[in-house]
Order: structure tokens, then sequence, then C-alpha cells
């Protein structure tokens, strides 16, 4: 891809590589599979891990919005960056009444659309909802005038593992902020989950050079990157075992703070995964998800472990050790708990 860049004094891309096109041709090619083939991924358990913060994170919001309203009352959501439908499952058993699903990628809208109309097939007693499908670059297309209604607004906005992107510009930024924005009622909350830079930096940092990674992931920054680092368009290539390999861009927080506030978006809280995973492990709800969602394996249990890396469960073993009586423990590898603790959850609320 050719590269044409020019930068301001203050780190700011002006004009950029157009990345939005190779994002979506990524996630277009991705076939769906099917649970047994799920199964026999190396990342089978960091997958299940980080749907089930997502199923917790999603639980949070719409219980926050209940608590202020009457009983029944109609939630409706917009999902941006919504995939191939994976939260489909999660907006139903929350009882929502309407939802908008929101993609680059259109061979995975129109994969949505297939489980949408499969889900609500199998759900026909109850449980439903309506629903919508708009195929736009989000970070550059405003959805207000592509909605079926241009004066609804949502009570929650979604944006799972997808906001980084829209920060390949500060105009990108502003667009993907005010479609959160313009679409969400005062007092509705914005979710969402994101590269954590701080982490990254750090870790960056640690191992030297310009990449780092393990097992499953691998995250490599270009050898001339700009000095100090931009504030947009910082640009790094992220692969993770199965699922993405593609151009990712860094999130400065206290830069998404600011645009957020301009856009009347204040942060409620943002929290490391790895606190996010213990708040849900508090939850009751959550809890009982845990079997249900397959989080954890069993260790040791050679015919279902997913390396044959032992170093991967030395955690486990040394638990054990100590634990006379037990035989076997729920984890996940360490190189899975790495890749999960890569990302921040951040919730926002629309105060004007």
């Amino acid at each position: 891809m050719a590269e044409s860049e020019s930068y301001s004094s203050k780190g700011i891309k002006t004009s950029k590589d157009n990345y939005g096109s190779v994002v979506a041709s990524h996630y277009n090619s991705i076939e769906e599979k099917g649970l047994k083939e799920r199964s026999r991924s190396r990342i089978f358990y960091l997958r299940n891990s980080n749907n089930w913060i997502k199923s917790h994170l999603i639980s949070y919001c719409l219980d926050q919005i209940r608590d202020r309203q009457v009983d029944g009352y109609p939630v409706s959501v917009l999902d941006l960056g919504c995939g191939k439908g994976g939260d489909l499952l999660k907006w139903q058993k929350g009882n929502i009444r309407h939802l908008v699903c929101a993609d680059i990628a259109a061979t995975s809208m129109e994969q949505c659309r297939e489980r949408y109309n499969n889900t609500m097939k199998r759900n026909r007693g109850g449980g439903g909802f309506s629903a919508e499908f708009i195929v736009a670059d989000c970070t550059k297309k405003r959805l207000k005038l592509m909605l079926e209604n241009p004066s609804r607004q949502v009570d929650l906005v979604s944006c799972q593992f997808a906001f980084h992107y829209c920060f390949e510009s500060v105009g990108q930024a502003e667009t993907m902020l005010r479609n959160v924005a313009e679409n969400l009622k005062r007092g509705g909350y914005f979710v969402a989950t994101i590269p954590n830079a701080y982490e990254i930096m750090s870790r960056l940092q640690s191992n030297g050079g310009c990449s780092f990674g393990n097992e499953v992931y691998k995250i490599e920054f270009p050898e001339d990157r700009p000095k100090p680092p931009l504030l947009f368009g910082d640009k790094y290539n992220f692969f993770l075992e199965g699922v993405v390999d593609c151009p990712e861009f860094l999130v400065h927080p206290s830069t998404l703070i600011r645009l957020a506030k301009k856009w009347g978006l204040e942060v409620e809280w943002n929290r490391p995964f790895s606190i996010v995973y213990n708040d849900a492990l508090k939850d009751s709800a959550s809890q009982r998800l845990l079997s249900v969602m397959h989080v954890l394996e069993n260790y040791p249990n050679r015919d279902e472990q997913v390396t044959e890396t032992e170093e991967e469960y030395s955690h486990a073993r040394e638990y054990l050790a100590d634990k006379e009586d037990s035989t076997y423990i729920r984890t996940i590898t360490k190189s899975e708990w790495d890749a999960l603790c890569l990302y921040q959850a951040w919730v926002f609320r629309k105060v004007r």
C-alpha cells in the first residue's frame, strides 16, 4: 500500500492513509466456523473470556439504564462495529426492544442479518426485538442520516473491540464520537472495549525493539515510528491467532476523554480487563455464565489442553501444589491471559 503522510506540529496526522478498506477486507474474509471448529482454536478460552467480559459490561449498562426507568421500559441499542453479530444473543437476553447494527464489512453484516433472522425464528415465543442493519464506515459516515427513523435516539451505544480504528485521524475520531453522541439519549450510556495504550507501551519498552508478543498474539510498530508518538495515526500491526491480522491505532486516553467531553460524553469509569474480570467473578449473574460460556479450561486435562507448552500452565501447577485437597483448577493459559490484559473497558454517560 502506498503511503503519503504529513503531520502537524502537534503530532496529528493531517493527510492520512485509508486503512478502512484493509480492515473491511480482513473481516469479510474470515470464515464463519461452527462451535466444534472454534473449540479447537488455540485461543478458544481467550475468545470466550472476552465474550464473557462483554456480557458483564452489557448487563451492567442495561441495569444502569433500567434502574432509572419504569418497569418494561423499551431499551434501544446501537451496536457500532457489530461484525457478524456475535452480541445478538446478549441483546436478546438483555430484553431490548430495538437494535441498530452498523459495520464497515458488508459480508459480515449479511452474516449478522442472517444470524438475527435465525435467532428470531428460534425464539418466536418471546425475547424478540426489531433490528436494522447499516453497512458504513462509522469513522467517516454520519449514521443518523441512514437510520430507518433519523429522529430515533438509543439508550445504549456499544462498540466492542472496534473503537480504536477511528484513531487513524482526528477527523475519524470526531465522526465516530459524533455517531455515538447524536444517536444517544441524554443520560444514556456508551460502553467500549479498547486496547490499553499504557499497557501496550509498557510492554513495548520492556521488550525493547519494535515488537512484542507470545504464543497467541503479536504487536509490531513500524521502525520509522515518529517521535514523539502521534496522537492520531499511531499505527501498529496486530496479529491474534486465527482472528485478527490487520493495522490498528493506539487510542491516547486523555485525548479520548477530551474529545468525548466535547460531544457531551463524560467518563463514568475505565478499567483494565484484569480488574473487570475480577469484578465479573464477584457478580452472581456473571458467575453463572462461567460454565455456560466455557470461559475456563480444566487443568490438568491432557486431552483438552489448548497447548502442549507446559510453561503456559505453570501458574496452575503452583496453585495445585499448595492445595492438597484439589486435583484440578479451572484456568486459561498465560499467553491468553496476557492477550486479554491488553484491553480496557470504558463506560461513558451522555450529560448534554
